[in-house]
């Protein structure tokens, strides 16, 4: 069929959807959920009316969000953030797909040492809650090292720990963690992945059933170090900045624009995420990079998340896109104030939505992301946002959607 054909025929069937009240954008929608085209573009909106809290409780800076396989929202947030005259909620909170409030829980407790400063909550493939924290940064209260992993069935009940309190000896530990920036169990494995993190500079991995140590790496594949050059431990203190500063992120560093970036991972490890075909992703945030790696630990390749700033660290949070192929991988720039939508196979950054400021759609301190199965994506914000987001998914787009942002709004501002 000629190209005069198919545009008539389109053009035909486009008026027919019209005359029985079928939005054609319907049709755009369909088809491109089944397209491979590289000018189709996922399209996000803005929901106001989620989420929604009983008791009056308020959320403090919101550290980390995550999907369930029922598809219900879990956020984890830092009550101690939280105005003493208002009622904060529990640290770990479950809501269903609307918003609607499910159960809450968490916080001190004998048996096990509950983070000072709450930063992870990742539910895995049976229902088991693994937590994890930042302490001492994050706008904690104490001095304390958040050095474990902690493992909760559905409902709250302890199950594990994994290291403990401020016990970590530095990045060739096997047995404990330091202030860990993400956790990912595998499926096909049951193995834990966690990002590690604000102390340590390395991907570990653990045993998910018994916490047993199976290997480890840095950067590049190589063996990871402890190296005050490649971006230091990250000062204690809050969130709020306008770059990743605020959130341990090592301090204001000179940005490398060119080369293959720094040979070792710097604070913090942030983000971890392994796909369907096996490809293990590491946030190195103040590198402002996301580094592919096999399982074992085999160095693939690199992508650079806005590298020439203007702030020192971008990358923080990964999502796949909920297809069978996870065609979509999107990345939170915490820095920048961005959401970043990238072509998962050929690793291209398609466009990017979000920028600073407290309106819905906008970013202040955006952390980690999640997505459900039908394409929704939330975010969780930290300090000055303090808040959870969800972005309806409206379908594909052949073109640029209109939150997409500008080359003169990426561009860096001296």
């Amino acid at each position: 069929m000629t190209t005069k054909s198919n545009s008539l025929r389109n053009f035909v069937l486009a008026a027919l959807l019209i005359a029985l009240g079928v939005s054609p954008w319907m049709l755009v929608r369909s088809s491109a959920a089944q397209s491979s085209t590289k000018d189709q573009f996922p399209v996000f909106e803005p929901d106001t009316a989620w989420p929604k809290l009983p008791n009056n409780w308020v959320l403090g800076n919101v550290s980390k969000i995550a999907v369930d396989r029922h598809d219900n929202v879990w956020l984890i947030h830092r009550p101690r953030t939280v105005p003493t005259d208002k009622t904060p909620a529990p640290p770990v909170v479950e809501l269903d797909t609307n918003g609607k409030f499910v159960q809450a829980w968490g916080g001190e407790a004998a048996g096990y040492d509950w983070p000072d400063a709450e930063h992870n909550v990742f539910v895995d493939y049976k229902d088991n809650v693994w937590i994890s924290g930042s302490s001492p940064s994050g706008q904690s209260k104490t001095k304390r090292s958040d050095d474990m992993v902690l493992k909760f069935t559905n409902s709250g009940k302890f199950l594990m720990q994994i290291g403990g309190r401020s016990v970590s000896q530095g990045s060739t530990d096997p047995k404990s963690v330091n202030k860990p920036g993400d956790l990912f169990v595998s499926p096909k494995t049951n193995e834990l992945y966690v990002s590690d993190g604000y102390g340590n500079r390395r991907l570990i991995v653990f045993d998910a059933d018994t916490g047993a140590f199976k290997r480890m790496w840095g950067a590049f594949g190589k063996l990871p170090v402890d190296d005050a050059n490649s971006g230091g431990p990250g000062p204690s203190g809050g969130h709020g900045g306008t770059s990743d500063t605020a959130e341990g992120g090592g301090g204001r560093r000179a940005l490398d624009t060119e080369g293959e970036g720094s040979p070792a991972f710097a604070s913090p490890v942030h983000g971890v995420l392994v796909s369907n075909d096996d490809i293990v992703y590491v946030v190195d945030r103040s590198n402002r990079r996301v580094q592919l790696f096999t399982p074992a630990g085999e160095y693939l390749k690199q992508i650079f998340i806005n590298r020439a700033g203007p702030a020192s660290g971008s990358a923080s949070g990964l999502a796949f896109s909920p297809d069978k192929e996870q065609r979509f991988l999107y990345i939170s720039d915490y820095g920048n104030s961005h959401v970043v939508v990238v072509d998962r196979k050929k690793l291209e950054i398609l466009y990017q939505f979000g920028k600073r400021g407290a309106a819905p759609g906008e970013f202040q301190g955006i952390h980690h992301i999640a997505v459900d199965s039908k394409g929704n994506l939330y975010a969780a914000e930290v300090a000055p946002g303090a808040r959870a987001q969800r972005f309806i998914f409206k379908g594909m787009s052949s073109t640029l959607p209109p939150n997409a942002l500008t080359e003169a709004d990426l561009a860096p501002k001296r």
